[in-house]
């Protein structure tokens, strides 16, 4: 699993940031012959075959499937992190922005799992400093 911190995200952007994620994993499972589906955008320095699909996981089953695999495990690490930050219910929002997560951020601000580049109405009251 290939997995990127909070903090590497904001000081490289979310964009950027998942880019070498992918790159991590493919260079983990693909060999010189594999044509690799990324969605979206190319993967740069990045030395095997590969096809950028425009909305690929609604047009690539392959790429859908990785789609659903990254959210599930998304998910999964986000409900075991609820045992160390109980105040931000992880376990039942896994960080999405649910009306019950933006008040937890409100009562308490944001965990260390929160990105503070993070453009959302729940974070624009607080100081991040």
């Amino acid at each position: 699993m290939v997995c990127r911190c909070p903090r590497g995200i904001d000081a490289r952007g979310l964009h950027v940031t998942n880019l070498e994620a992918l790159r991590s994993a493919l260079l983990c499972v693909a060999d010189e012959e594999t044509l690799c589906l990324v969605d979206g955008f190319r993967v740069p320095d990045f030395g095997l075959e590969q096809r950028a699909v425009v909305c690929g996981d609604s047009t690539s089953a392959a790429i859908a499937a990785a789609s659903v695999l990254a959210k599930v495990t998304r998910d999964r690490y986000m409900r075991r992190a609820a045992d160390r930050h109980s105040k931000w219910e992880f376990d039942t929002n896994v960080g999405y922005s649910t009306p019950e997560h933006r008040a937890a951020i409100a009562a308490h601000g944001i965990s260390p799992l929160h990105r503070r580049s993070f453009d959302s109405i729940a974070y624009q009251q607080l100081a991040l400093g």
